[in-house]
């Protein structure tokens, strides 16, 4: 039931002319993060919202066109890659983990320039592993729902009625 597409020519519409500026949005609430609330898991919580959008009006195979399940397991992974990359990166420079004030003559930048960049690539790695999990959690479950109701449908086709617990 949730793998069909929702045919209604102003939701598609509506859901067509607003991603982009969801989208848009979820990158503005991921850039000023360090200034203003907001951050990583806000913004790729927002980008998920955009993709599960797009699931819910045009449909399974439209969201999986858009961003393929194999993908999101790459973005996730690639995401964690870049937090612990920055992390051991300063620790490899003398720092603490995340010291970010260490980035400096890697970045070629003055120190308080060097922690607002870091601090903007760990977002970066929050928002796309936030992104990634989410929006695979999310089609997963619809995954699971369609194989179980599939199971469901091949027991009531052998017996001819629902298989029930231990009747």
């Amino acid at each position: 039931m949730l793998r069909q597409k929702y045919e209604d020519v102003i939701a598609q519409t509506v859901v067509r002319i607003m991603v982009p500026f969801v989208q848009l949005y979820a990158l503005y609430v991921l850039a000023h993060g360090h200034y203003s609330p907001g951050g990583g898991f806000q913004g790729g919580v927002i980008l998920a919202a955009a993709l599960v959008s797009i699931f819910l009006v045009f449909g399974y195979e439209a969201a999986l066109d858009r961003l393929s399940l194999k993908t999101s397991v790459r973005l996730c992974s690639i995401g964690v890659l870049v937090y612990a990359g920055i992390g051991f990166i300063c620790l490899l420079l003398g720092g603490n983990f995340l010291d970010y004030g260490r980035l400096a003559p890697v970045l070629h930048v003055a120190p308080p320039k060097a922690r607002s960049l870091g601090i903007l690539g760990i977002e970066t790695g929050v928002a796309l592993t936030v992104m990634a999990a989410m929006y695979s959690i999310i089609m997963d479950v619809v995954n699971s729902e369609t194989v179980s109701d599939k199971a469901d449908t091949d027991d009531e086709d052998k017996t001819g009625e629902m298989c029930s617990g231990g009747e």
